[in-house]
């Protein structure tokens, strides 16, 4: 099921990307997408919300996450800007095509998941709508699922990994300073039989202005789930 909002298809400043195939708006290549792993947090998450939840999942990508949830018992419902990352979901799955800055369903779920990083957003005023938008669609005793950077995630560059399951190797080359405390990221994403890359724009967050960044938006940190404090469940403020 495929609900459409408005939405733009031009490439988003300081977001870019290479490779064969579609690239989303903020750089992402959809092949890669549908190769990473989705590794642990569907255990994450059903650890962290009541069973049979309705979900809903901002910037969904191709269903990595979504497709377990679903497997799972969790009523989902995906969104993402990129038609091409929305075509992959299965159709079973309630889909919405928007910006998530832009969303408005006018419903509320007992979860709102942000997650991919999409917190770190370089413009502060979209990464307020991010959590402006978890927080118009969240229940009032729901809570918001969001996902973190790592504490050295910028500093330690340039670094590669193992894409497991794969013959890939995913690398962060560099995190170059571009001003007002943003950093251009690069990644390049090896396989056997093609190379794709993706530029972005990131801001690293400390945890006090992470957590002043959700309390804006009206939401609280209740815990961090995870030991690296990546992933973290928020409330609705009192």
């Amino acid at each position: 099921m495929d609900d459409n909002t408005n939405i733009s298809d031009g490439r988003r400043k300081g977001y870019d990307g290479t490779g064969t195939g579609a690239i989303t708006p903020d750089g992402c290549a959809v092949e890669v997408w549908t190769r990473l792993p989705v590794g642990d947090a569907p255990d994450v998450i059903e650890g962290a919300i009541p069973p049979g939840a309705s979900i809903l999942e901002l910037g969904c990508g191709v269903g990595r996450m979504t497709h377990p949830l679903a497997d799972r018992g969790f009523a989902v419902t995906a969104v993402d800007e990129s038609a091409e990352m929305l075509a992959l979901v299965r159709p079973e799955v309630r889909t919405v095509r928007s910006p998530i800055e832009e969303l408005d369903l006018g419903e509320r779920f007992d979860v709102v998941m942000l997650a991919s990083f999409l917190v770190h957003a370089g413009d502060t005023a979209v990464r307020q709508g991010l959590l402006e938008t978890c927080r118009r669609h969240v229940a009032e005793d729901g809570c918001v699922l969001v996902q973190r950077e790592g504490e050295d995630w910028h500093r330690n560059v340039p670094r590669e990994s193992r894409i497991a399951g794969t013959d890939g190797v995913a690398r962060i080359v560099s995190a170059t300073p571009v001003g007002d405390g943003v950093n251009s990221v690069h990644a390049e994403y090896e396989f056997p039989d093609g190379t794709w890359t993706q530029t972005f724009l990131s801001r690293p967050l400390t945890t006090e202005v992470f957590e002043r960044a959700l309390a804006d938006a009206g939401l609280r940190v209740e815990t961090y789930l995870t030991e690296d404090r990546t992933w973290v469940r928020a409330r609705p403020a009192d």
